[in-house]
């Protein structure tokens, strides 16, 4: 498992709210996570806010 997926597995819903105080324009179904889907998530993310994949990844591993 990766840091990342055990990042999103453990802390997601205060991970959710730290990417909704960032990123604004984000809504819940932006935000659904299931685990294993941790590209699709980052693709859903970074195709609202504009931000590269890398960038989201390091917002994350950096809460």
């Amino acid at each position: 498992m990766s840091a990342l997926q055990d990042k999103l597995k453990g802390n997601w819903n205060i991970i959710k709210g730290s990417l909704k105080q960032k990123y604004g324009d984000l809504s819940d179904d932006d935000l659904t996570y299931a685990e294993g889907q941790e590209d699709e998530l980052l693709g859903r993310i970074q195709k609202k806010t504009g931000e590269a994949k890398e960038d989201i990844k390091s917002f994350i591993n950096n809460l």
